[in-house]
């Protein structure tokens, strides 16, 4: 079948003096967003392009369909289809949530503590019918705190325009008109008289904070809270004590927050520190304390404490350490749990409000794990938590834990129906010296049948943006491709925080490009470790993970077998460029801003993949990409996979697939995500088995 070719219309862009040519410009719309809301809006020529792309990849992945199946059964096996889980004691009721094996959302339950009688007050599956849309995005579920509303939001496009419902749980009667466009979080006052929430503006933004009145018209909803700052989105909050809301206003980079009274009629917000550039900060109320984690005058953070009455002078509760990052907290009334991340490895930790001792939660003797903590009840006079851990190779066990006696129960472990055994794997902690001497963590899971000989093939996993940390948990849907010897390595490069605040920094703007040598680095590595060889890596990233996949295409297309890449930000230097684009402006100082500063300019020109595709040879790639996404919109991956079919001399398989009903996340519903997974998975595994 012959591969499809997008048409080309000559452009020729200029910024700070330097042109350059971009022949498929044409198909970025200038009204995207209506069409993000009304796919009918599309250009019918991108459309019968991206439909001609989808048929392409058809043809050529038909020989991994019976794979496909099988992945796709294999991986449904893994999961206790008809599962619950552990209940929370609210003040009248216990929640909790199931799934069945029939249905793709979860159903959501509740009764009355001491009585037997459960009640649905939430199911998905018959909500997903009811909307008459394939897709189902589902922002938020909120119960009020009298227990006799319902308040959820619902995106039915993918592309995250939330719209609010509100219904009274007894006969499931609407109380107020739909509230549409708005970023999709519902938080209710105290009384239950009126909820909160955030509108998105015209360039998809939550700018503004509103109170709805529940049953009074929209119109006549009260702006409580307005972002002037161009950067800045906002969201609001209740503190744990229940106190106060807060309204959270910021970048990645630069937070400022406001906050009043929770018993306010006229809300008007107060200012609880100015916005910095580069500090950032959170808050929470307990015990007529502020706790602030933040920051300032801490790379890596710590937590400090103010009274309600003074939030002027603070008092350090957990002092800043290097390059270990301090995270957030839970508070009881006699305790606070917090976390840590010490060189891609996280930990929890107990503190005792009364006395201020101090103590590392160790869940098991493992070195590389995921724990966890959650809270039993909305009462926190209590010494009783569940905690949990999960590691690459263990399935999530959870225990009762009993605070003050330092004791815990077994409770359950994650169940693996088809079966587990973790004795068939091996996880690695290792490190790899990047170009510069920083030592990079990685985290490998393979079968303890795997040969180390350079004769296995590796999925090299990377991200390494907004300093988002990769983690170290189980996942079933792994082992499908560790059973069959190929090596899951994750690569914790710079761009995230897993060495803390300074690994982040010198992985985004003017040092962007560590993130992308770090990956090869960790591929080289792994290849002089004999964990594979040249070209039997498969690389894999999505979003900010896209765009390293791009930029180590171009930069080292040899090291790969196969690159997959999911929503990817390859077209970077254009979307930068677009300030009317949701995200670019409030990510200025993650990667820059090309359009005011030349150096900014000239840096990211230098490695956004779209603008250094080559005339030389790459390794076989699969491109997916949704039609309804906001945050990188498919006109990225459908220009990249053109200009890359223009250009490259090799033979190796190019293909492009769209979900044309689909967001960000991809297509929504249990049976849609593991469709996804199965597909990139049969991918990878076509490629170790030269069958595609």
């Amino acid at each position: 079948m012959k591969a499809p070719k997008l048409k080309k219309i000559r452009e020729i862009k200029e910024c700070h003096g330097k042109r350059w040519e971009d022949n498929y410009s044409w198909i970025h719309q200038n009204n995207i967003l209506d069409v993000l809301k009304d796919s009918s809006k599309l250009d019918k020529r991108v459309r019968n392009y991206l439909e001609a792309e989808n048929k392409y990849t058809e043809y050529h992945l038909k020989k991994t369909k019976k794979l496909q199946k099988t992945l796709f059964k294999e991986i449904k096996s893994r999961i206790k289809l008809d599962n619950e889980s552990l209940p929370f004691k609210d003040k009248q009721y216990e929640y909790w949530s199931k799934t069945t094996k029939s249905g793709n959302y979860a159903i959501k339950l509740r009764k009355k503590i001491n009585t037997n009688k459960i009640e649905t007050y939430w199911d998905g599956n018959k909500e997903f019918k009811l909307s008459n849309s394939n897709y189902f995005g589902i922002g938020d579920i909120n119960v009020s705190n009298n227990d006799n509303l319902l308040a959820y939001s619902l995106d039915l496009k993918g592309s995250e325009y939330y719209t609010i419902f509100i219904r009274r749980l007894k006969d499931k009667k609407i109380m107020s008109s739909r509230i549409k466009e708005t970023s999709g979080s519902i938080t209710f006052s105290l009384d239950d008289k009126y909820i909160f929430y955030s509108k998105l503006d015209d360039n998809h933004r939550p700018k503004k904070i509103f109170r709805h009145k529940i049953g009074t018209p929209i119109k006549n909803d009260r702006l409580i809270y307005e972002e002037k700052n161009p950067r800045f989105t906002v969201s609001i909050s209740l503190t744990s004590d229940e106190k106060f809301f807060l309204i959270s206003s910021g970048d990645h980079t630069t937070s400022e927050i406001y906050y009043f009274s929770t018993n306010e009629i006229n809300a008007k917000p107060i200012l609880f520190k100015k916005a910095k550039e580069g500090i950032i900060y959170s808050v929470n109320s307990w015990n007529k304390n502020f706790y602030i984690h933040t920051n300032d005058k801490a790379e890596d953070f710590k937590i400090c404490k103010c009274s309600h009455k003074n939030i002027i002078i603070w008092e350090e509760l957990i002092p800043a350490k290097a390059e270990v990052l301090v995270g957030g907290f839970t508070m009881l009334n006699n305790w606070m749990i917090r976390s840590e991340t010490i060189n891609a490895l996280p930990k929890l930790y107990v503190r005792n409000l009364n006395n201020n001792n101090e103590e590392e939660l160790i869940f098991t003797n493992e070195t590389v794990y995921s724990p966890s903590i959650s809270l039993k009840q909305k009462d926190r006079n209590t010494d009783s938590i569940y905690i949990s851990y999960n590691s690459p190779k263990t399935p999530e066990r959870v225990y009762s834990y009993d605070l003050k006696n330092k004791t815990k129960k077994f409770i359950r472990e994650q169940e693996i129906p088809s079966g587990h055994n973790r004795n068939n794997y091996i996880v690695e902690r290792l490190e790899c010296t990047a170009n510069d001497g920083r030592k990079i963590p990685l985290t490998v899971l393979r079968h303890k049948k795997t040969k180390i000989d350079g004769s296995s093939n590796v999925l090299l996993y990377g991200y390494g943006s907004y300093g988002s940390s990769m983690g170290t948990g189980f996942s079933s849907t792994r082992l499908s491709l560790v059973n069959r010897n190929i090596i899951w390595v994750t690569a914790h490069i710079r761009g995230g925080m897993e060495k803390g605040m300074k690994w982040w920094k010198e992985g985004k703007m003017l040092n962007k490009k560590n993130t992308f040598n770090d990956y090869i680095s960790v591929a080289n590595y792994l290849i002089k470790n004999k964990y594979t060889s040249k070209k039997k890596i498969i690389g894999m990233g999505g979003s900010a993970g896209g765009l390293l996949m791009g930029a180590v295409a171009n930069q080292e297309p040899n090291l790969f077998l196969g690159i997959i890449m999911a929503v990817p930000f390859v077209d970077s230097l254009t979307t930068n460029l677009d300030h009317s684009l949701p995200l670019t402006i409030g990510e200025f100082k993650e990667f820059g801003n090309a359009k005011a500063n030349k150096k900014h300019f000239n840096y990211i020109f230098s490695y956004a993949p779209y603008n250094n595709i080559k005339k030389m040879d790459y390794p076989n790639m699969l491109v997916t990409t949704s039609l309804s996404d906001n945050r990188v919109l498919f006109d990225e991956p459908t220009k990249y996979t053109a200009k890359l079919r223009e250009l490259k001399t090799d033979k190796n398989i190019l293909l492009l697939k769209t979900e044309m009903e689909a967001g960000h996340g991809g297509k929504s519903g249990r049976d849609g995500q593991i469709e996804e997974i199965a597909l990139d998975y049969a991918f990878a595994i076509s490629l170790k088995n030269n069958i595609l």
